[in-house]
């Protein structure tokens, strides 16, 4: 019995190894024809099962276009036609008639000091006039005299000659007094503040009450009818610009750029950079526009030649290298591309090399593309493909 027992065993043992055999000899080509059927291939020649196909509107060849260059530069706005009201002399500040942000013309009158010091010096430096003035009277009175003693040789010629430097003396004595009492009355005179230019003030330095010096600054007053930008541009595009020239500016807080021109380009770069100074002017005869505000300056060069482009949407980067994707014999392939100017307002790049002219470039970029896969141009349908799986809704 236990001889018939091991006997059954064994022949158990091969039955399921041969039913182990055949199911592993029927399923596993069924396996590899699923997996390969999932990654798109038949399973036997490799090539793609079912054709990517795209609307003929998302397929470009490349075009030929020209491709402004734009330059931009930044800064503040200034005010190139601005005031400092400086007193002129020494005094107490009586009253002070204007505030930040009022209008002002050229020769209003501005501020009141007290002028009692100021008079006082011109008292003084009158008298001493007076007193220079008597002193070469008396010199010319006793020269002449001496003139007449010298021609009776009652005197030496050397007593005449004392004498003829007295009253040279004397002379530039009265022409000092003179000079000093003509400076003091101008102070006087330009010790009333008034306004140099037209324009807004755009800030008060002193307040009534306080005591001023001489040269010492009360308001500020500034032109906004015109405005100015200064910027600076490389040296090697500097050549490109010329005063005249057109230009738009962003200024922040407006909606719309304003036009401007090239008003001046320096003559030589600034020290320690390869960068020139151009001056932007922007009339402002509204005064919408305020000394201070930031602003962005965009000349626009015009390109004087056509250039290979294809739409900014297409080209895509790998580890840093620009590409595009084409159709090339029906199947996708990548081709890198080395790229140059760019549009932003057309959305467009350059394409300076890989790229023949005749190619069919996708329009757009997609995801999980291959190469090798097949690819159609089709008309428009509404039912996408399911095995072309793409980012975008374009592809079917």
């Amino acid at each position: 019995m236990r001889k018939t027992w091991l006997a059954g065993g064994v022949a158990a043992l091969v039955a399921l190894g041969g039913a182990g055999a055949w199911f592993s000899g029927v399923l596993q080509p069924q396996a590899q024809a699923a997996a390969s059927k999932a990654a798109g291939k038949d399973g036997k020649d490799g090539k793609p099962a079912v054709a990517l196909e795209f609307a003929t509107h998302e397929v470009v060849q490349p075009a030929l276009a020209r491709m402004p260059a734009v330059l931009e530069f930044s800064g503040p706005l200034v005010a190139p036609q601005s005031a400092v009201v400086r007193a002129k002399a020494g005094g107490t500040l009586l009253a002070l008639s204007v505030a930040e942000g009022s209008r002002v013309q050229a020769g209003q009158t501005l501020a009141r000091i007290d002028l009692a010091e100021l008079g006082s010096r011109v008292a003084e430096r009158s008298a001493n006039l007076e007193s220079a003035r008597a002193t070469l009277a008396q010199a010319e009175r006793t020269h002449a005299s001496n003139e007449r003693l010298a021609a009776q040789q009652f005197i030496s010629p050397i007593a005449l000659d004392n004498s003829r430097a007295a009253v040279d003396t004397a002379r530039a004595a009265f022409q000092a007094a003179q000079a000093a009492l003509q400076s003091t009355q101008l102070s006087l005179r330009d010790a009333s503040l008034v306004a140099p230019i037209d324009g807004i003030v755009a800030k008060r330095h002193v307040v009534p009450g306080e005591k001023l010096t001489a040269e010492q600054p009360v308001l500020s007053i500034v032109d906004l009818g015109r405005l100015e930008l200064a910027g600076t541009v490389g040296t090697h595009e500097v050549a490109r610009l010329a005063a005249g020239m057109a230009v738009q500016v962003a200024v922040e807080g407006v909606d719309q750029p304003v036009p401007g021109r090239i008003a001046r380009i320096a003559p030589a770069a600034e020290p320690g950079t390869r960068a020139i100074g151009v001056t932007i002017e922007l009339a402002n005869p509204k005064e919408t526009l305020r000394a201070g505000q930031y602003a962005v300056a965009r000349v626009t060069l015009d390109d004087p030649e056509q250039r290979v482009t294809v739409p900014v949407a297409a080209v895509g980067s790998t580890g840093g290298q620009d590409h595009v994707w084409v159709i090339e014999g029906g199947v996708l392939a990548r081709r890198a591309i080395t790229v140059g100017r760019r549009d932003p307002r057309e959305g467009r790049v350059e394409v300076l090399g890989g790229l023949p002219p005749a190619s069919q470039v996708l329009a757009a970029r997609f995801d999980n593309l291959r190469e090798g896969a097949k690819a159609a141009v089709v008309a428009a349908k509404t039912a996408p493909v399911a095995s072309a799986a793409a980012s975008s809704p374009m592809v079917r």
